[in-house]
């Protein structure tokens, strides 16, 4: 056995020890803890995603409304909830649910979890969360020291500082892109003179006073829904998210962004926000980011990046460069319960310059006093679980070079899979991973041959019957239950930028083999001969 065999298969080895528990408690509870983390289908059954029709069922148990009269006893509401809930739940860990942005999570992850809730402490006040305060101003340093790359001596400046704030801990990447843009916009209609400021005067007044005819955010046409809900929360309007063109890459195009910049000046729209994204949701694509810098740099504008899935590449020495920039913007957002590997509700953002969250501080007398180190008084969200725990005890226990492992398998194994997609006969890949998520779809050799040489109309009517297969292969797919992608629409330029449908796939999951990947084309290509109208449609049109 060869010397890089034998680390391949250690590095295997090792990732199998980290997400899967030891061995079996014999409590009920601790029965399902071990088979919930040992990700292996069988405990939750075969069924990946429920049909329709169970979903229909499903809901048949769960339609009382009354409160219950009587008490139950806690083992018997356990075997309840087994039956119910337990069984009938979604396997996001198993290795071949591989459609969503969720994956499995360390055996550690539990008692962890377990100990986080028994202390029960509550983050907006450091009368509620004492020794938690101080522990998740630290994993926000080590966050934002894994954007900025500063120095010791500014961490140990700002990191506990009562008046300042490195950044905020949110239920995930909405909140975090939400307060990004919040502090933004309290930042730019900031009090002036007799002026009180947008946050006491509300925006009509604040735009009347700086005399802007409108305000304005822009991102690619790949942006994050949150964006525009954010626009609508903060009172600028959905429409005041202007999308911007992608290239063929999936990037945004920095000139028709520059374009757009100057267009807004003219007409005396403020550009509040330039928003770069680090892993696009849909194709995990990167803006080009130091460009985007330079532009947001130049109109003056707030420079946001939501790398809320792309973020945690940053752990990756090998990968770290594809981020370059991002130590240029003035907030980044990152959600640790995506590639971190940590339960649902841990997101975050950091801030560049640690006063600019002053612009949103709030505070009352019974709560979040002037001078106090509450971290509530810079947040969104007021009560709130010490998830900063998990994300500290997760950055001990895998490390970095721990977490550079797991990214670079997940980078790897995407690009295993679009290079066998794009040797096969019967798949068309659409879009090559950046990172660790792609899109193709089947599309038989023969009708692959017909669409290089059809006309336009032809082209159109193959891409139309296309798009009801693969909606067919996918439902079809999730409903059988033993594997799961995702589908998706996207521009593809190939087809002169008509909104294709694909399947879409994400590789987080360390446990994702080669074979359950082929395992899964296989499927779809048995799936796709079962289709009585669109398969035979499409295999008589390229004769």
């Amino acid at each position: 056995m060869t010397a890089s065999k034998r680390t391949a298969e250690a590095t295997i080895e090792s990732l199998h020890r980290i997400f899967t528990i030891p061995e079996a408690p014999s409590s009920t509870l601790g029965l399902v803890e071990k088979e919930i983390s040992e990700n292996l289908a069988g405990f939750l059954g075969n069924h990946i995603v429920a049909t329709e029709q169970a979903l229909t069922d499903i809901e048949k148990d769960f339609a009382e409304s009354s409160i219950p009269e009587q008490p139950q006893f806690v083992s018997d509401h356990m075997h309840h909830l087994l039956e119910k809930l337990v069984s009938r739940s979604v396997h996001t860990s198993s290795p071949s649910f591989i459609g969503h942005m969720t994956s499995a999570l360390p055996y550690f992850i539990l008692p962890l979890s377990k100990l986080m809730v028994g202390l029960n402490q509550n983050l907006v006040k450091i009368e509620t969360s004492k020794a938690f305060t101080p522990l998740e101003r630290q994993v926000i340093g080590m966050m934002h020291r894994l954007v900025y790359q500063k120095q010791d001596d500014f961490y140990g400046s700002w990191m506990h500082s009562a008046n300042h704030s490195l950044g905020a801990f949110c239920s995930g990447g909405t909140v975090a892109n939400l307060t990004a843009l919040w502090v933004a916009r309290n930042n730019l209609l900031k009090p002036d003179g007799d002026f009180k400021g947008v946050a006491r005067s509300g925006l009509y007044a604040a735009l009347k006073h700086y005399q802007y005819d409108g305000i304005a955010i822009l991102v690619s046409a790949r942006g994050h829904y949150s964006l525009k809900k954010s626009a609508d929360v903060l009172g600028l309007g959905q429409d005041s998210v202007i999308a911007i063109p992608t290239d063929e890459h999936n990037k945004i195009d920095c000139q028709l962004l520059a374009q757009k910049c100057e267009e807004l000046r003219q007409r005396n729209i403020k550009v509040l926000s330039i928003v770069g994204v680090a892993g696009t949701t849909e194709t995990g694509n990167i803006d080009p980011l130091d460009k985007m810098a330079e532009i947001a740099q130049q109109y003056r504008a707030h420079f946001h990046v939501d790398a809320a899935w792309g973020g945690a590449t940053l752990l990756s020495n090998t990968h770290r460069s594809l981020l370059d920039g991002i130590e240029r913007a003035d907030s980044v957002t990152i959600d640790a319960h995506k590639q971190m590997y940590v339960p649902m509700g841990a997101g975050l953002v950091v801030f560049k310059n640690p006063a600019s969250v002053a612009a949103i501080e709030h505070h009352a007398e019974y709560i979040l006093r002037k001078g106090s180190k509450d971290l509530g008084s810079h947040t969104l969200e007021g009560s709130r679980p010490g998830m900063a725990m998990l994300v500290y005890a997760s950055l001990h226990i895998i490390s970095r070079p721990g977490y550079e492992m797991l990214i670079d398998r997940g980078i790897k194994n995407a690009n295993y899979f679009a290079d066998t997609i794009e040797r096969h006969d019967e798949f068309e890949l659409v879009t090559r991973p950046e990172l660790c998520l792609l899109t193709y779809r089947f599309v038989p050799k023969a009708v692959q041959v017909f669409l290089n040489t059809a006309s336009p109309e032809e082209s159109l009517e193959a891409n139309l019957l296309l798009d009801k297969l693969t909606k067919y292969i996918q439902k079809t797919q999730r409903e059988d239950g033993k594997s799961f992608v995702s589908r998706t629409k996207i521009e593809v330029q190939k087809y002169h930028g008509r909104k294709t449908l694909v399947f879409r796939v994400v590789l987080a999951n360390p446990l994702t083999t080669k074979k359950i990947l082929h395992d899964i084309l296989n499927e779809q290509i048995a799936i796709a001969q079962t289709s009585q109208n669109f398969l035979p449609q499409l295999l008589a049109m390229a004769k």
